[in-house]
């Protein structure tokens, strides 16, 4: 082991703390939690722009009384209806969000919409997507804004009042939020906080955020979108085929020219549990491929760069080494606010490389689906 330590070798975990130190000064603070709304001042606009919230919803009838209603009764001063695309459903998902619209009683309108299945070349979610802007914006020309969220999320009362006022306050054509993930189980407090970590690292907030950035992401679970925007950038056609529709729709926004935001919610969590490893597993390995192209050199690279940043520094720390060491504790300490942010308790920052080796196995075994004909697979349906 001593001759391990003294070896040349040694240049490995030099090189792992060089990259910690890196990422943590130059990588656009990705490790801090403090992007929130509203992203600019202003106040409130001087007329409340309409919106149409759009919410596909495959077999959500699980979730659908929980976040359904949250929606329902939003405190929005302007107008504000709700199209539900039930993406064929087989657990009566249709039917629920009725029952429980006149159940609410007063509140913004519900339509619910059941389109059929995909046209060839789109994806579900994005295809109920576009029957639902569709049908946004055969009414009168069609709303200001769309708000596009996932039938898993549920919206404090003033969600929609504080996204709106964010937009107009900033001049913003897109603000999405990246949702507060359901954080109960073991599994999920070893796995959750580490994806919204990893999802920051992949596209720091500040980077994207910044007027004239070459970095751009949204957040899939809760993204208001300005509907000259949405018609400029071609949406939802211009990315029928994303399996990751969240960042090629920040991607399409910006590169039509308009200005995106993006950052952490207090307001916006999802309801779905994760009760167990399996469901979480299914969750980062059916897009974690694509996030690389499908492309096997990509992978390679992945696998190598999370080797040394993640793995090295424990390992050789537990090998004596001081270098490794200090890699290891920039890297525990890059996790404590996120873990702050859950709520969770801050023993589990120095378990990073653990989470980070299962994020690697995800990966690996995302990419063998794919090439099994099994890849992004999700509620039945295989997309290649």
């Amino acid at each position: 082991m001593n001759a391990l330590i003294s070896s040349p070798v040694q240049v490995v975990p030099l090189v792992s703390l060089a990259a910690w130190l890196w990422l943590l000064l130059c990588h656009g603070f990705f490790w801090r939690t403090d992007v929130r709304l509203p992203p600019g001042a202003g106040g409130e606009p001087a007329r409340w722009p309409s919106v149409t919230a759009v919410v596909p919803a495959r077999d959500e009838a699980e979730v659908l009384p929980v976040s359904l209603p949250s929606l329902l009764g939003q405190e929005y001063p302007g107008r504000l209806e709700i199209v539900l695309v039930d993406d064929g459903s087989t657990d009566g998902t249709g039917a629920l969000a009725r029952e429980l619209a006149a159940a609410s009683g007063s509140g913004p309108r519900l339509t619910v919409l059941d389109p059929g299945p995909p046209e060839p070349g789109w994806t579900g979610k994005l295809w109920a997507v576009r029957c639902g802007i569709a049908r946004a914006r055969a009414e009168g020309g069609g709303p200001d804004f769309l708000l596009l969220t996932d039938a898993d999320i549920a919206h404090s009362p003033g969600t929609l009042r504080a996204l709106v006022a964010g937009a107009e306050a900033g001049g913003l054509d897109l603000v999405s939020q990246m949702a507060r993930l359901r954080v109960v189980t073991a599994w999920e407090r070893l796995i959750v906080p580490a994806f919204v970590y990893f999802f920051a690292k992949l596209y720091p907030f500040r980077r994207v955020n910044r007027p004239g950035a070459r970095t751009a992401a949204a957040a899939g679970g809760c993204a208001l979108v300005r509907t000259e925007a949405a018609v400029r950038a071609r949406l939802p056609e211009s990315i029928k085929d994303a399996v990751i529709d969240d960042v090629n729709l920040g991607r399409a926004v910006q590169r039509s020219g308009g200005r995106i935001w993006l950052g952490l919610a207090e307001g916006v969590t999802s309801v779905r549990p994760y009760t167990g490893l399996r469901p979480l597993w299914r969750m980062v390995s059916r897009s974690a491929y694509a996030q690389l192209r499908n492309n096997p050199l990509l992978l390679a690279g992945t696998v190598v760069g999370l080797a040394l940043v993640y793995l090295v520094p424990p390992v050789w720390a537990c090998a004596g080494s001081p270098v490794g060491g200090a890699a290891w504790l920039v890297m525990t300490l890059s996790y404590l606010p996120m873990l702050r942010y859950y709520r969770q308790p801050l023993w589990l920052a120095p378990l990073l490389p653990v989470t980070a080796a299962l994020y690697t196995a995800m990966t690996v075994d995302s990419a063998v689906q794919h090439h099994r004909g099994r890849g992004a697979a999700w509620k039945g349906r295989t997309y290649g």
